[in-house]
């Protein structure tokens, strides 16, 4: 069975971060590992607290695991620091792991600030040129171009400056854009590829997450980027329709 790693944080609802990311591989067939970045205290309602791993616990997680079993695509999600990026750098390179996807999450769906200061440089220059593709929704992108996006244009060309800096694939996500569908835009260098949605009247927490944990399952599996990302597409649409709202906040996407 092809496996998958996802390292990110961890949610006690399972809305989101790794036990979501499980939920997503068990559901598209690739076996599950993951390795905890942060502890995070939230609910529902928003997140109340956050704390990264300690970097040593956060190593030998990844020594560990990586020396017995190798993940045929990894994702990560929450990297607190640039300690925690500059330690998944040196074990992508030392083990030679391939189909890297990274789920750029830097701020809660509440409004909380989830990584230290130092997270955004380091990220951009060290591991975006280890990585098949970037998953940022827009506001995230904002935060990794310093540009305001408010149209498809907008989407673009922060889709090119993401691109260039890393020479990475770029996803875009556009379910926070105030238009009719849910338009995520991929751009692979040498041209655009949007996918399409209906966008659900409902808010649903961890949608990011599970979207790059889909197309990290893809990639598992083999398939080429596009059509990962296609259906990844597919995939986090019927979750989002068939949200649960297990809270008195938001929803959980449902598989």
């Amino acid at each position: 069975m092809k496996k998958a790693l996802s390292v990110a944080g961890f949610d006690p609802t399972s809305g989101a971060g790794v036990t979501a990311d499980l939920r997503v591989f068990y559901k598209e067939g690739v076996y599950g590992l993951s390795v905890i970045t942060a502890i995070t205290a939230q609910n529902t309602q928003g997140v109340q607290f956050v704390q990264g791993v300690d970097i040593n616990a956060f190593d030998t997680q990844l020594d560990v695991l990586l020396s017995d079993m190798r993940p045929d695509a990894i994702k990560t999600g929450i990297l607190y620091d640039a300690q925690q990026i500059e330690c998944i750098i040196r074990h992508v390179k030392g083990h030679s792991l391939k189909n890297l996807v990274i789920d750029p999450v830097m701020v809660s769906s509440s409004g909380m600030t989830l990584v230290a200061n130092d997270t955004i440089s380091a990220m951009k220059e060290g591991l975006l040129s280890l990585a098949t593709v970037i998953t940022p929704n827009i506001y995230e992108a904002q935060l990794l171009t310093g540009m305001e996006i408010r149209i498809s244009d907008d989407v673009c060309n922060a889709a090119r400056l993401i691109h260039a800096i890393g020479r990475c694939a770029v996803l875009i996500t556009g379910g926070h854009m105030s238009s009719q569908n849910a338009v995520d835009v991929l751009y692979d260098g040498d041209g655009f590829i949007e996918f399409e949605s209906p966008k659900y009247d409902r808010e649903v927490h961890g949608t990011g997450c599970m979207f790059s944990a889909a197309v990290t399952a893809g990639l598992a599996k083999g398939l080429d980027l596009r059509d990962a990302a296609r259906q990844a597409k597919t995939f986090i649409s019927n979750a989002v329709r068939e949200a649960c709202f297990p809270g008195r906040g938001m929803g959980i996407a449902c598989l």
